[in-house]
């Protein structure tokens, strides 16, 4: 047998495995090679500011009466070093020989769709001092305060184009990355979606519209068409700093200038470090990996079902499924996925979990039918707007990774502590990952091919 051991939620669970099992690296969903840290990050962000791509220096785009809006990536995006603080410090500098005064300046967080934060919980991602220093000039986008939202009509495909006042309002817009994660971040998804609406929004949060693929990727050529209306209506350009990770708290590489500029140098970076997967083995009767108790969506919040079965298990883990199993296949998920449920961040999940996935777990079908409900849902809406919830439409989309059920033929979770929880989503409990193995045997033949993923811990 082969040992290996799986995340498991908070903790990990050491697993037997057939012989005949294929273990492949996982790297989070993303694999690739790892870019190395800069030695020092705070020249590495002062460099790309002083050599901007295809924009003049932020010093040289204002003048001292100028307005200027900082904007930057909510605490969601898994960048936990100083990146965010050190470029904001550094365009400050560059205002300031401007003579464009702190007072001058608000700092945006462009939280979309997600929740607004505390001020304690920004003070992780820019520093206590920062947020000291800005107080009220430092706030979160409200994508449903019609008052602070400009429409700048349709795109030529017909796609909404809606943006915080301030992007138009103000002198020079920046914005700050605070990561790329494959193919999923960066360029006009920053601005397009972090400080947008649902209205435009709705155009790429399809269960076929989002993708992290770092070739070919639809949704980029969507935000591209936005982000180029925008500027046409704006009449003059966002100043963007883009960032890539070596790892969770260190730069990588870092650029600043247009969006378009930037995006294309972190893209020939990403397409460096993930060439095309290569066909080395056949895909593989059983997929096996490990969900943690982990989401960018329950940062300083619970998990709850949803989010690790669905939006964690199939979504941001689920490319998985589709790149090492064959169609029909069966995957072995392990996680204790206890039903626990955090009401003052994610109120509406809970609802959707025990009202809609009942009817269908087809995501096509339960966007169709529900998701304009919750997109308007007002008592929701109130709870997003005034509180720190996540807008309830948030709900519909981490439905959107059921899809991958169309690949895979069915999923075991080994390891739950409920089995109720996986079969409410039509999932086969099974008291460990030896046991799903014994299944899918039964299914596809005792010599059937398994593959395992080898997952980054700690």
């Amino acid at each position: 047998m082969i040992e290996q051991v799986l995340p498991y939620g908070e903790g990990t669970v050491r697993v037997a495995l057939p012989e005949r099992t294929r273990v492949v690296r996982g790297g989070g969903g993303g694999g690739g090679t790892r870019l190395a840290a800069v030695e020092d990050q705070a020249a590495a962000v002062q460099t790309a500011l002083a050599q901007p791509l295809g924009l003049p220096r932020v010093r040289e785009l204002v003048s001292a009466g100028a307005r200027v809006l900082i904007a930057f990536d909510d605490p969601t995006v898994p960048s936990y070093g100083p990146a965010r603080r050190l470029a904001i410090e550094a365009v400050l500098a560059e205002l300031a020989e401007a003579g464009v005064s702190e007072e001058q300046v608000t700092l945006m967080c462009a939280n979309s769709l997600h929740r607004k934060w505390t001020s304690e919980e920004l003070a992780s991602i820019l520093g206590d001092e920062l947020v000291r220093r800005f107080g009220p000039r430092l706030v979160c986008h409200d994508a449903e305060d019609q008052e602070n939202i400009v429409n700048l009509g349709t795109t030529p495909s017909g796609y909404d184009v809606e943006v915080h006042r301030l992007v138009m309002e103000s002198d020079l817009t920046v914005y700050v990355n605070g990561a790329c994660h494959l193919g999923f971040g960066g360029g006009w998804k920053s601005v397009c979606v972090g400080l947008s609406t649902w209205r435009s929004i709705r155009w790429t949060h399809t269960p076929d519209g989002m993708s992290m693929s770092v070739r070919g990727n639809r949704m980029h050529k969507v935000f591209d068409e936005m982000g180029e209306h925008l500027e046409s209506r704006l009449g003059r350009r966002i100043f963007k700093i883009e960032t890539i990770l070596a790892n969770a708290t260190t730069i990588g590489r870092i650029w600043a200038g247009g969006v378009a500029e930037t995006r294309a140098a972190a893209q020939e970076v990403l397409l460096e470090r993930h060439p095309p997967r290569r066909s080395e083995a056949e895909p593989a009767d059983v997929v096996i990996y490990g969900v943690p108790n982990w989401s960018p969506y329950a940062t300083f919040a619970g998990m709850n079902p949803i989010l690790t079965l669905i939006s964690s298990g199939l979504g941001y883990l689920g490319g998985y499924i589709e790149a090492l199993g064959k169609p029909g296949c069966s995957v072995i998920i392990a996680t204790p996925c206890p039903e626990e449920w955090d009401s003052e961040h994610h109120p509406a999940y809970q609802e959707v979990w025990e009202r809609i996935l009942p009817e269908t777990r087809d995501p096509y079908e339960i966007t169709d039918r529900f998701g304009e409900e919750f997109a308007t849902r007002a008592d929701y809406i109130e709870r997003y707007r005034n509180g720190y919830a996540f807008h309830p439409v948030h709900a519909i989309l981490a439905t959107h990774p059921l899809k991958r059920l169309r690949h895979a033929g069915r999923v075991f979770v080994a390891g739950a502590q409920d089995a109720a929880v996986p079969e409410r989503v039509g999932f086969i409990a099974t008291p460990t990952v030896e046991d799903a193995i014994a299944e899918a045997e039964r299914i596809h033949g005792r010599d059937c091919s398994i593959v395992c993923v080898e997952q980054a811990m700690g």
